[in-house]
C-alpha cells in the first residue's frame, strides 16, 4: 500500500467511523435511557395499595444472579448463574419462557452470580459473562460470536467476578479488560474483530459499565480504574485524559471497589462509590485536558445502589459498612449534603414520572418515594419476600410495568391506574 493510498484509506476509515457515531442508535439496559437510571414514562401511581402494586406475573427460574433485566418491545431478557455457567433467559412479555442459553463461564468469585445486564442494540444483545466472555446473541437465542476478552488480553479478574454491561455504537461494541495490554478495546458488533485497543494505563478494570457522553456533537466513553477515571475518545481509542480519583481522598490507598456508573449533565460529571471514596463532580474540558474538580462530598458514598440527579438533587443511598448503610440527598450545584436518613437499610435507586423508586438491599423493602431536599419521603411501600440473597439487582420500569429482581426470582408489577 503506497503513503498516498494509505493516507486516503485511513481518511475513509475516518469517515465512516464518524458517520457510526453520529448514527448511533440507543442502547437499551443498564440503568435505563443515557445510563441515568431515570425512565421516560408517564401517568404512573403516586401512592400503591399497602400490599404494593398489583402483580401481574412472576418467573422463578432465571439462575442466581444481581443483573437487572432488559426490556424491549417483545421480550424480557434476565442473566442467572446455573452451576459454573451464566445464562441468558428470553420470556414473552407475559412471562413465558421462550428460549434459554448457556453463554459463558460463571464467576468463580466467592459471590459468582451473574451481575452482567444485557444490552440491547440494533436487534441484537451484547452480555458479558462473570468469567469474561463478551458474547453477542440474535433475538432467536443463538451466539453471533463470543470471545473472553479478559483471556485474550491476558487481564486480571475483579476480585468479585466481572460485572460489565457493554457500551454499544453503531459499529463497535466497547468493552474494559484493564490489565497490562489494553484498558478498552471496541469490537466489531457483527463479527467480533478488534477495531481499536486503548493502551493501557497499568491499572486493572473495576465493576463500572462505561458511559457514552456527549457535549456539541463530541463523544467521549467514561470509565473507572482502580484509581483513575478515565476518558476515551470511541472513535479511535485514544485516551482523552485521566483524572486521579484515589487522589481526591484525605486518606489514599486500601481497598476501594468502584461499582456505580457515573452521571452526567451540561458538562459536568459526577463520580460516586462506597468504601469511603469520597464523591467528585468534574467538569469535563472537552479539549482534551483532564476534568476540572467542582466539588468533593464525603458523605456521598453509594454502594452498588446507583444515583439518581432530579432537578438539582442527587439521591442516592451510603455505604456505611457492607451491612448498613443510609438514604442520601446532596445538592447538585453546591456538592451539600441536604439530608442523610434511615430507612431499612441502603439499597438501589432509580425514578420515572417525577417519582423514585428505592429497593433496601438486606430485608427487600421497595418504596415509592416523593423527592424532596427537606427529608426522605416514603409515599407508599411493599416487600419483596421470594427469591434469596442480597436485594442487589436495580429496578426496571418499562411500560408502565416494574421490574424487581431478587435472586433467581423475577416479579413484574403494573404501575398504573386500574
Amino acid at each position: 500500500m503506497t503513503f498516498t493510498f494509505k493516507r486516503i484509506f485511513l481518511a475513509a476509515a475516518a469517515v465512516i467511523i464518524s458517520v457510526g457515531l453520529t448514527d448511533a442508535q440507543p442502547n437499551i439496559g443498564w440503568r435505563g435511557p443515557e445510563r441515568s437510571g431515570v425512565y421516560n414514562e408517564t401517568g404512573l401511581l403516586k401512592t400503591w395499595p399497602s400490599a404494593g402494586p398489583s402483580l401481574i406475573w412472576e418467573y422463578n427460574e432465571a439462575g442466581a444472579g444481581y443483573s437487572s433485566t432488559t426490556v424491549t418491545d417483545d421480550a424480557v431478557y434476565i442473566t442467572g448463574r446455573k452451576g459454573d455457567n451464566d445464562v441468558l433467559t428470553a420470556l414473552a412479555p407475559d412471562g413465558k419462557k421462550k428460549w434459554e442459553l448457556v453463554y459463558g463461564k460463571a464467576s468463580k468469585s466467592n459471590y459468582p452470580d451473574s451481575r452482567g445486564t444485557p444490552t440491547y442494540y440494533n436487534g441484537k444483545l451484547y452480555l458479558v459473562s462473570g468469567h469474561g466472555d463478551m458474547v453477542c446473541v440474535d433475538r432467536n437465542g443463538k451466539i453471533v460470536w463470543s470471545v473472553n476478552y479478559f483471556d485474550k488480553y491476558n487481564a486480571p479478574h475483579p476480585r468479585f467476578g466481572i460485572a460489565e454491561s457493554p457500551v454499544v455504537l453503531n459499529n463497535m461494541v466497547i468493552g474494559t479488560p484493564g490489565g497490562k495490554m489494553a484498558a478498552m478495546v471496541a469490537f466489531n458488533p457483527d463479527n467480533g474483530r478488534i477495531i481499536w485497543e486503548t493502551p493501557p494505563v497499568g491499572e486493572e478494570t473495576q465493576y463500572v459499565s462505561p458511559l457514552l457522553i456527549e457535549n456539541n456533537g463530541k463523544k467521549i466513553v467514561v470509565t473507572l480504574t482502580t484509581a483513575h477515571v478515565l476518558g476515551i475518545d470511541p472513535s479511535t481509542g485514544r485516551l482523552l485524559w485521566k483524572y486521579h480519583y484515589e487522589g481526591a481522598n484525605a486518606q489514599q490507598g486500601g481497598r476501594r471497589n468502584h461499582t456505580n456508573t457515573p452521571i452526567y449533565r451540561d458538562g459536568s460529571l459526577l463520580v460516586a462509590n462506597g468504601y469511603t471514596q469520597v464523591a467528585v463532580k468534574l467538569k469535563i474540558n472537552w479539549d482534551g485536558n483532564p476534568p476540572t474538580l467542582v466539588w468533593k462530598n464525603t458523605d456521598l458514598t453509594p454502594h452498588v445502589g446507583g444515583l439518581v440527579l432530579l432537578g438539582n438533587n442527587i439521591f442516592s443511598s451510603t455505604h456505611d459498612n457492607n451491612s448498613k448503610g443510609r438514604w442520601i440527598c446532596v445538592d447538585w450545584n453546591t456538592g451539600n449534603t441536604l439530608w442523610i436518613t434511615d430507612w431499612h437499610n441502603k439499597g438501589s435507586v432509580i425514578s420515572s414520572d417525577g417519582m423514585l423508586y428505592i429497593y433496601e438491599e438486606k430485608d427487600g423493602h421497595v418504596g415509592l418515594v416523593r423527592p424532596s431536599a427537606e427529608k426522605l419521603d416514603v409515599v407508599s411501600s411493599f416487600r419483596i419476600a421470594k427469591g434469596s440473597g442480597p436485594h442487589w439487582a436495580h429496578p426496571v420500569i418499562d411500560k408502565g410495568r416494574l421490574f424487581v429482581r431478587h435472586g433467581d426470582h423475577l416479579a413484574v408489577y403494573s404501575l398504573r391506574p386500574k
